[in-house]
């Protein structure tokens, strides 16, 4: 969202008193006027144009990817008067602005502020624009507001369990709502521009087995196994013996319940457990971690890849799936939105952070793969799927709760779009004595179709 664009008296406790008040009959529609083209200039953005209050349209009324409602006089003041990314989502979650339309698109709004450069005459002069706009009447937080308050030493084991509890663990029926119907909750991969998110999702989960080389008969352990999907896949199309773990108390009552429905009870098993408490050293052929090392933290990425390789026997592989920081990362970016609503201790490194920490452990770095456009796909699906059944999703978790979700998912789908954040999927071998990594001596087999398994009729 929008960072670092007013100078530090706007963040103060008071800032109005530095300000000399308004008369009451001030027009608030030219104050807003007059505050967007001093933002936005008067070409505005492409993409986007904004509607106010009153249903007057600014710069244009033409047709756009986007539209920003302005719902009320005070919006822009709700948004933009502290200088915190929080703000700014909370004026969205609660009501104070809509977005009609590509809400993908719309997030270039918050490119083109954070990149502004505002001198500090200029940044009081739009402090006190912004002063001129009515106040909302109450700015307290409604019943259902989400924001994580952690206690205990960050990524300690109790303080990771409660981070994970926080987004995961928000309803079983929510997620169903607009992931696919495996529930897998990372990207798929989209080998043809118009595959469905149904058969994108079924092939990433085949490609990772691919990766992995799955052997019937083999131990593959899945760290943050989330509700169950990679495992089940495994087991039933590669004929493996599978273990998960997650911290997450309704996803693992989720893959329980997948298991004994499967049939799978014999080959699969899932454990509420944290990964730091497995204790069956170099006992697993094959590790899988999707979408977990996020929640790792920089400090313990050593700590993360040393105790894989603890559990990997040699000559095994492990497939690190997960998100990092982009080749064109956010200026000015700070713990905001995400860490308080979403993704509480959430933490990401550059690629080559990651490598180096897999390395320090003594893996082979085999092969490093970025799918950062198919995770925009993919988040593009979910949104449009989650907007799709907006009332069902106010039902079972509340309006505000919806709005998060909603603007957490464009905000990343616009993230992977511009090189802000990317994906990584690195396969890592654990040499035995004699320096040899059991891969394949090309990438020809992981794209062979028909191995192993069988496309689904979707």
């Amino acid at each position: 969202m929008i960072l670092g664009i007013y100078p530090q008296i706007a963040a103060k406790k008071n800032p109005e008193r530095h300000f000399i008040r308004q008369p009451e009959g001030d027009d608030a529609h030219q104050v807003t006027i007059d505050i967007l083209k001093r933002l936005l200039g008067h070409s505005s953005i492409p993409c986007l144009n904004v509607r106010l209050w009153d249903g007057t349209y600014w710069p244009d009324k033409e047709p756009r990817r986007a539209t920003l409602v302005l719902n009320r006089p005070s919006a822009l003041r709700e948004m933009l008067f502290v200088e915190s990314e929080i703000a700014t989502a909370e004026a969205y979650i609660r009501g104070a602005f809509d977005i009609e339309g590509d809400m993908i698109s719309a997030c270039d709004l918050a490119d083109v502020l954070s990149e502004q450069t505002l001198g500090w005459t200029k940044a009081l002069t739009m402090t006190a624009q912004l002063a001129r706009l009515p106040r909302f009447g109450s700015t307290a937080k409604t019943p259902g507001f989400r924001q994580a308050k952690l206690n205990g030493k960050k990524h300690s084991p109790e303080r990771d369990r409660l981070a994970v509890r926080f987004h995961y663990d928000v309803s079983n029926e929510f997620y169903a709502l607009w992931l696919d119907s495996r529930m897998v909750y990372s990207c798929g991969y989209f080998e043809m521009p118009d595959m469905g998110l149904e058969l994108a999702q079924f092939r990433k989960l085949d490609h990772i087995c691919r990766k992995l080389d799955l052997q019937p008969g083999e131990r593959l352990l899945d760290i943050g196994c989330g509700w169950g999907a990679l495992m089940l896949h495994a087991a039933k199309h590669y004929g493996v013996q599978v273990e998960g773990v997650t911290l997450s108390k309704r996803q693992f009552e989720w893959v329980e319940r997948r298991i004994q429905e499967e049939n799978l009870g014999r080959c699969a098993m899932v454990h509420l457990m944290d990964y730091r408490d497995l204790s069956a050293r170099e006992c697993y052929d094959k590790i899988a971690s999707v979408g977990m090392v996020e929640h790792v933290g920089t400090s313990h990425l050593s700590q993360y890849f040393e105790t894989v390789a603890s559990l990997l026997k040699p000559g095994g592989l492990f497939l690190n799936h997960g998100i990092g920081i982009g080749p064109h990362p956010r200026k000015n970016e700070r713990e905001g939105f995400i860490q308080e609503c979403v993704f509480p201790d959430s933490d990401l490194q550059p690629i080559s952070q990651m490598l180096a920490a897999a390395e320090q452990a003594h893996f082979d770095v085999r092969d490093v793969e970025s799918l950062r456009e198919h995770y925009a796909k993919t988040l593009r699906h979910w949104i449009g799927r989650l907007e799709t059944r907006h009332e069902e999703a106010v039902t079972e978790v509340g309006e505000e709760a919806y709005r998060i979700w909603r603007l957490y998912m464009a905000g990343s789908a616009h993230g992977f779009q511009r090189g802000h954040l990317s994906i990584y999927q690195t396969l890592l071998a654990k040499t035995d004595f004699y320096g040899t990594a059991n891969v394949p001596s090309t990438r020809k087999v992981w794209y062979e179709q028909n191995r192993g398994t069988v496309l689904p009729s979707i």
